[in-house]
C-alpha cells in the first residue's frame, strides 16, 4: 500500500483550472472564421477580376478579328488601284488622239476605231469600279478636283469649273487621281 499512497490519484483540486487569459475554443473559431471570411473576400476579388480580364480579352480578339476582316475586304476593293491608275494615262491617250483627230471621210474609219476602243476601255474600268469624274460645270470640290489656274468668267458662278484639262477617276470611292480643272474666279 505504500506505493498507493506515493502516487495518489489526482482529485478536481489538484487539476488546474483553465487560465483566463489565453485563448479558447471560441476565440479560435471567431479567428478561424475571420480569415475564411477574408480568404472568401480575396476569392471573389479574384474572380471578379478573371472576369474583367477574360472579358477585355474576348473584346480584343473581336476587335482583332473585325480589324482583319476589314483589312481583307479593302485590299480586295482596292486590289487594282495601282494598275487602275497606271492604266489612266492610257485613256488620257486615247481623249487626246480623238480631239487631235479631225471628223473628216479620210479619217472617219480611224476616228470610229479610236472611238470604240475609247469606249471599250471605259467599259472595263467601270466593270471594274472604276469611275470617270467630268466636273464641268459643277463647283469646285477640293477633294476630288486640282485647279491649276482661275480665269473670270461672268456667265459661269464663282468657284464654278469652267474645263476640265484631265479627267479625274475613283476606284469604289477612293480617289484615283483628282480632274485636273480650271476655276471660275469670282467677278
Amino acid at each position: 500500500m505504500a506505493e498507493h499512497e506515493q502516487n495518489p490519484t489526482p482529485t478536481e483540486q489538484d487539476i488546474p483550472a483553465p487560465e483566463a487569459s489565453g485563448p479558447t475554443i471560441a476565440d479560435a473559431v471567431a479567428a478561424g472564421g475571420a480569415a475564411v471570411d477574408e480568404a472568401q473576400a480575396r476569392v471573389a476579388e479574384l474572380e471578379a477580376a478573371l472576369r474583367d480580364a477574360q472579358l477585355r480579352a474576348q473584346a480584343e480578339i473581336q476587335n482583332i478579328q473585325r480589324r482583319a476582316e476589314r483589312d481583307v475586304a479593302n485590299a480586295h476593293k482596292f486590289a487594282l488601284e495601282k494598275f487602275a491608275g497606271s492604266l489612266l494615262d492610257v485613256v488620257d491617250n486615247l481623249e487626246r488622239a480623238l480631239e487631235a483627230t479631225p471628223e473628216t471621210e479620210e479619217n472617219k474609219v480611224l476616228r470610229d476605231g479610236i472611238v470604240l476602243t475609247h469606249k471599250a476601255f471605259l467599259d472595263a474600268l467601270k466593270k471594274h469600279a472604276v469611275e470617270q469624274l467630268n466636273p464641268v460645270g459643277e463647283a469646285f470640290n477640293a477633294e476630288l478636283h486640282q485647279a491649276v489656274s482661275m480665269q473670270p468668267a461672268p456667265d459661269a458662278a464663282p468657284n464654278s469649273v469652267l474645263a476640265v484639262l484631265a479627267k479625274g477617276y475613283t476606284l469604289n470611292g477612293r480617289l484615283l487621281r483628282p480632274a485636273i480643272v480650271v476655276v471660275a474666279a469670282a467677278s
